[in-house]
């Protein structure tokens, strides 16, 4: 039997029930020294059109925004000792990575199908590489609708602060008065891990393109699981198609 108390406290505190996550995930581990790899390690361009190259088929060509679409998420380590780029894709639909040249691969594809309920109160270990930014207004005079810019954090704490605004403690609403999403859990910030990643660009045609990146590594608490799933479907920040905002968990 329901108990209209618990209910109605768990209404008060903003909880939400169980919520499930599913996604198809896959480990792609390249041999860092093949071009094919290398390429796409100093193309941030081309990292992007590594990761959908596995997703053919599925959109008409041209179709727009596909990879928000299709739910494609990635992130990317390099392992420098043993020659290895190993990258990450998440997505709602099944990959195809057969356009991968086979001597690029080091490994053969790990394909993954990730299905978990989370509940509030649920503690998970998460990593994620983020683009940290802030938007900072146009200058006094600019013209009407002239767009703020925005400044990459560089500085460990700074970031750490980017990420504490899109925590989420008990009670809190999913959007903050600001505007920013928040992630459906909470942390101690004093023991989360914040560091600094080296910049990937792109040349022509996309001169000026340079993403900032962090790692942020420590544990959540889930305090929100609807606004959580959401939060591991979608990513967060800005970056998403250049391997930033995919939040990992175990």
């Amino acid at each position: 039997m329901n108990d209209p108390t618990a209910a109605a406290s768990n209404a008060l505190s903003g909880a939400s029930g169980p919520a499930r996550f599913v996604a198809a995930q896959t480990l792609l581990t390249l041999d860092a020294r093949h071009p094919f790899a290398g390429k796409s390690l100093i193309d941030a361009q081309d990292m992007h059109r590594t990761v959908m190259s596995g997703f053919p088929g599925w959109l008409d060509d041209g179709s727009p925004d596909p990879r928000a679409r299709m739910g494609i998420l990635s992130t990317w380590t390099v392992d420098l000792h043993r020659a290895r780029l190993n990258l990450v894709v998440q997505s709602s639909l099944p990959a195809d990575w057969s356009g991968i040249p086979r001597a690029a691969l080091a490994e053969q594809p790990e394909p993954l199908t990730i299905d978990r309920t989370f509940r509030s109160g649920d503690r998970v270990a998460f990593r994620t590489v983020v683009n940290p930014v802030r938007s900072v207004p146009p200058p006094p005079g600019s013209a009407p609708k002239t767009r703020g810019t925005r400044v990459p954090h560089t500085r460990p704490e700074h970031v750490k602060g980017w990420f504490a605004r899109r925590l989420q403690p008990p009670g809190e609403p999913p959007a903050a008065p600001d505007g920013v999403v928040r992630i459906g859990a909470d942390a101690d910030t004093d023991r989360i891990s914040v560091r600094i990643l080296p910049r990937v660009s792109s040349p022509a045609p996309h001169k000026g393109l340079r993403i900032a990146r962090a790692e942020i590594k420590g544990t959540l608490t889930v305090t929100d699981p609807r606004a959580f799933v959401a939060a591991l479907t979608q990513g967060i920040g800005h970056a998403r198609a250049y391997s930033c905002g995919l939040i990992l968990v175990r």
